[in-house]
C-alpha cells in the first residue's frame, strides 16, 4: 500500500528529497512515458525469472505442482518484505533503484546457471531453489515502491491514478514476459541463455533510467559507483552467454557420467542418448570406445539402459501376450521402439499401433544407430503404425467416434509411460485414462500398465492398482528387480543411492528391503492367467518362476483401500 503524501511540517523550508520535482533531460509528459515503459520492461523480466525457475526446478526435481507452489509463495512473501524494506530507500528513490535493478539483473540472469551448477555437482537444487526465490523476490518487490516516488516526482498527480498506470504498465509487461518466455526465450535460446539475456536487459532498462533520466539526482560518486555496477552485470551476463554451450556440456557430462552423445530439446523435452556406439553397445556390452553401454535420458530422468531394459521389457510386454490371442496390439507411450520389439517376437501378432507424443524420440528410435539396433529396427516393421499424439486424447478421440462404428478392440494394450510421480505424466494414470483404454480391449483382452517402484513408493504402486480396478477391471500386480537406482527421476539426484539387485535374487527375497525393483499392474476384465503364453520366445532376463515369485512377493506389501486417482483429484503428487 502506497501512503498518500503528507504536507511539510511547519517551520521546514521546502518539500522532503524524495517529492522534491525531479530536473529531467525531457518534458514531464514524455519522461513520465519512459517511466512507465521501464515498468512495463522490468515486470516482464520479474515474470520471466519467475517461470525460469518454476521450469528449471520441475526439469530437476520433478512435480510441477509442488515446484511451483515454492517458488510463487516464496516469491510473493519475499516481494512484500523487499516493498518494506524500499521505504527507506524512497528518500534516494533513483540510486536505490539503480541498485536493485543492478543487482535484479545479475541473481535473476544467472539463477538458472547457478541452480544447473547445483544440481550437477553437488547432487541437489532445493535450497538454491528456496534461496534465489526469496532474493529475486525482496528485489522484485523493492521496485513498485520507489518507481512509484519515481514517477512521483516526474510529475505529481492523485495516489489513485498514479497507481493505476503504474500497475497498468507492469501487469501489461508481466504479460509480455509470460508469453516470451515459453513461445520465444526457451525454444530460441534455451533456460540459460534466455535468462542472461533477460538478465541483461532487466540491467540496460535500470541503467538508462537512473542514469540518464534521473542523472541530475546523482552526486558524481554515486553515478560513477552505478554506472560500473552495472557495466560490470552486463559483463558478467555477457561472459554466462559465451560460456553457456561448454557450461551445459560440462554440467551434463557430470550428472550424466559420460559425455553426451546426443543432447536435443524437442519442444516436448530435453533428450539426451550417452554411449552405445559400439557394436555391442546397444546390447549392454560396451566395447572400448564405444562410450559403454546406450543410456536414454528423458528430460534428466534415466529412461532406458541398455544394461537392464531388457529385463524390464520382458517383465511389461510377456505376460499380457498370455490368456488370449494377441493379434492385435497397442502401445500407449513406448516411442523408444523397445516394447514394439518384444511385441513382435510372437508370429501370430498382426498389427501393432504405437501412441507416442514427442516426434524427436521416435525419429531417434528409427534413425539412431545405437536405438535403432537395440530396438532392431521395430518402428519400420510393416505391422506397426505410429501414432504421433497425446494418448490421453487419442484414445478420447477413438471412443468418441460417431456413425455407430466402433473402433476395432484390442487384444492386449501395453501402457509404457513415464512414472506416475510425474506431474505430467498423472493424467495417463487416472480413473478417465483406464476407462477408455478398458472400452478399446477385446472381451477377452488384456491391459499391462508400468506403475512406479512397488517398494520406494508402495502408496503411489497401489494407488495406480486400486485405479485400474476402479474401471471394472480384474487385476494381478507383479514386480521385478533389476531396476537402476536412477531409473525413477524423482527428487534431485541421492548422494548415497541403493545397490542395485542382482538379477538372480529371487523377486521374492529382497536383499533386507533395500532391493529396487519395477512395479507392473495387468488387467483384464476377468481375472488375467498370470505367466507366459505358449508360444513365448526365448526369454533372456524373465523366467516362469521369477514372475510368479514377483506376483507373491509384491501381494505382501499391498495397501488396501486407497482411493483411485482421477483428473479433478490426482493422489499421485507429493
Amino acid at each position: 500500500m502506497i501512503d498518500p503524501p503528507e504536507p511539510a511540517p511547519t517551520g521546514v523550508l521546502g518539500p522532503p528529497e524524495d517529492l522534491t520535482p525531479a530536473r529531467l533531460p525531457v518534458p514531464a509528459g514524455l519522461g513520465r512515458l519512459l517511466v512507465l515503459g521501464v515498468v512495463f520492461v522490468c515486470a516482464a523480466c520479474g515474470l520471466v525469472y519467475e517461470l525460469e525457475l518454476v521450469a528449471l526446478a520441475t526439469y530437476l526435481v520433478g512435480d510441477s505442482v509442488t515446484q511451483a507452489s515454492v517458488v510463487l509463495s516464496v516469491m510473493v512473501f519475499a516481494m512484500g518484505v523487499g516493498a518494506l524494506l524500499a521505504k527507506r530507500l524512497r528518500c534516494r528513490a533513483a540510486v536505490g533503484f539503480g541498485a536493485v535493478e543492478a543487482g535484479l539483473a545479475l541473481v535473476g540472469g544467472a539463477s538458472a546457471m547457478a541452480l544447473y551448477a547445483c544440481f550437477a555437482w553437488f547432487g541437489q537444487s532445493r535450497s538454491a531453489l528456496v534461496g534465489f526465490s526469496l532474493a529475486i523476490g525482496i528485489l522484485i518487490g523493492a521496485e513498485v515502491p520507489l518507481l512509484m516516488t519515481l514517477i512521483q516526482r516526474v510529475r505529481r498527480q492523485d495516489a489513485g491514478g498514479a497507481v493505476a498506470d503504474l500497475f497498468a504498465a507492469d501487469y501489461v509487461g508481466a504479460l509480455v514476459g509470460g508469453l516470451a518466455f515459453p513461445f520465444l526465450l526457451l525454444p530460441s535460446f534455451g533456460q540459460l541463455t534466455g535468462a542472461l539475456l533477460t538478465g541483461g536487459v532487466n540491467a540496460v532498462a535500470g541503467g538508462v533510467l537512473v542514469l540518464w533520466l534521473f542523472r541530475r539526482d546523482l552526486t558524481a560518486r554515486a553515478r560513477w559507483a552505478l554506472l560500473g555496477a552495472n557495466a560490470l552485470v552486463l559483463a558478467l551476463l555477457a561472459t554466462g552467454m559465451v560460456l553457456a554451450t561448454p557450461f551445459e556440456r560440462a554440467a551434463r557430462q557430470a550428472v550424466y557420467g559420460s559425455s553426451p552423445r546426443v543432447a536435443v530439446q524437442t519442444g516436448i523435452q530435453e533428450v539426451v542418448m550417452t554411449g552405445g556406439t559400439g557394436d555391442g553397445a546397444g546390447a549392454g556390452q560396451g566395447r572400448k570406445g564405444s562410450g559403454g553401454p546406450l543410456a536414454l535420458y528423458l528430460d534428466g530422468r534415466l529412461r532406458v539402459s541398455a544394461e537392464t531394459e531388457f529385463r524390464y521389457h520382458e517383465a511389461l510386454v510377456h505376460p499380457a501376450m498370455a490368456g488370449g490371442p494377441h493379434h492385435r496390439v497397442l502401445v500407449l507411450g513406448g516411442g523408444d521402439g523397445l516394447a514394439v520389439r518384444e511385441i513382435l517376437r510372437y508370429r501370430s501378432v498382426r498389427s501393432v499401433t504405437v501412441v507416442e507424443l514427442d516426434p524427436g524420440v521416435l525419429h531417434l528410435a528409427r534413425t539412431d544407430p545405437g536405438l535403432s539396433r537395440l530396438n532392431r529396427h521395430s518402428l519400420s516393421d510393416p505391422r506397426v503404425h505410429v501414432v504421433t499424439e497425446d494418448a490421453f486424447d487419442w484414445l478420447r478421440e477413438r471412443g468418441m467416434r460417431g456413425g455407430g462404428r466402433r473402433p476395432a478392440p484390442y487384444d492386449v494394450i501395453v501402457s509404457d509411460l513415464p512414472d506416475p510421480g510425474i506431474a505430467a505424466s498423472t493424467k495417463l494414470y487416472s480413473q478417465e485414462f483406464y476407462g477408455l483404454a478398458a472400452r478399446m480391449l477385446a472381451e477377452d483382452g488384456r491391459l499391462v500398465v508400468h506403475a512406479g517402484p512397488p517398494v520406494e513408493r508402495a502408496r503411489l504402486y497401489w494407488t495406480v492398482e486400486a485405479t485400474v480396478r476402479s474401471v471394472g477391471l480384474a487385476t494381478v500386480p507383479y514386480r521385478l528387480p533389476g531396476r537402476p537406482a536412477s531409473f525413477y527421476g524423482g527428487p534431485d539426484r541421492a548422494a548415497d543411492p541403493l545397490p542395485l539387485v542382482d538379477a538372480q535374487v529371487p523377486a521374492a527375497a529382497p536383499s533386507a528391503g533395500r532391493g529396487r525393483y519395477w512395479g507392473f499392474v495387468l488387467a483384464a476384465r476377468h481375472r488375467p492367467r498370470f505367466g507366459l503364453a505358449p508360444d513365448a520366445p526365448p526369454l533372456g532376463g524373465l523366467g516362469r518362476e521369477e514372475l510368479e515369485a514377483g506376483r507373491r512377493g509384491v501381494a505382501r506389501g499391498r495397501i488396501p483401500g486407497l482411493p483411485a486417482s482421477t483428473l479433478i483429484h490426482p493422489r499421485y503428487l507429493g
